[in-house]
């Protein structure tokens, strides 16, 4: 959060003001999907640079079970309470309406760090922009393991689709 809030310091930044993210996981057994809307961004539109920061905890399902799973057995969210992406937008030149974009960084989950490419579009109009985007994680890459006992309960690979709106940030 303090690396949000020092990247919030200067003009052309914009902070989220409206997340969703959502993972899916397509498995033979059981489809899960959990959401979370208190996720934290900032973009500085100048130096074209994005913080997103994920709080796991706060993902929700339908099933409190999958839920205390997820968060004691898999994402083990105590130790390792946040997702972290940090990356430099690509393919944007800072211009308004809609672009078909990307952002190259690292994205860090259950304390494993990988270097990540993510596509999306990006809508900008001075006034807010939009980032949404689908991609997929693996789980092996971050090193969650599924155990034998659900390992068709549990997808390899899981969705993530994202939408996040930003309002210039303003100090209080």
């Amino acid at each position: 959060m303090l690396m949000l809030a020092s990247l919030a310091c200067h003009s052309q930044r914009y902070k989220t003001d409206s997340t969703y993210i959502r993972f899916f996981s397509d498995a033979p057994m059981e489809d899960i999907e959990a959401l979370n809307v208190s996720v934290s961004s900032i973009i500085d539109a100048a130096k074209k640079t994005i913080v997103i920061v994920v709080p796991i905890k706060s993902f929700s399902f339908q099933k409190k079970l999958m839920q205390e799973h997820f968060n004691e057995n898999y994402l083990e969210s105590d130790q390792y309470p946040n997702a972290i992406f940090r990356g430099k937008i690509q393919d944007w030149g800072g211009n308004t309406g809609k672009t078909e974009a990307s952002a190259t960084g690292t994205l860090e989950i259950h304390g494993v760090t990988q270097d990540v490419t993510i596509a999306g579009t990006l809508s900008f109009n001075k006034k807010q922009i939009i980032l949404e985007t689908v991609f997929p994680i693996r789980l092996a890459d971050y090193d969650i393991k599924i155990p034998k006992a659900v390992f068709y309960k549990i997808a390899e690979e899981v969705e993530v689709t994202a939408k996040l709106q930003y309002k210039p940030y303003e100090k209080n």
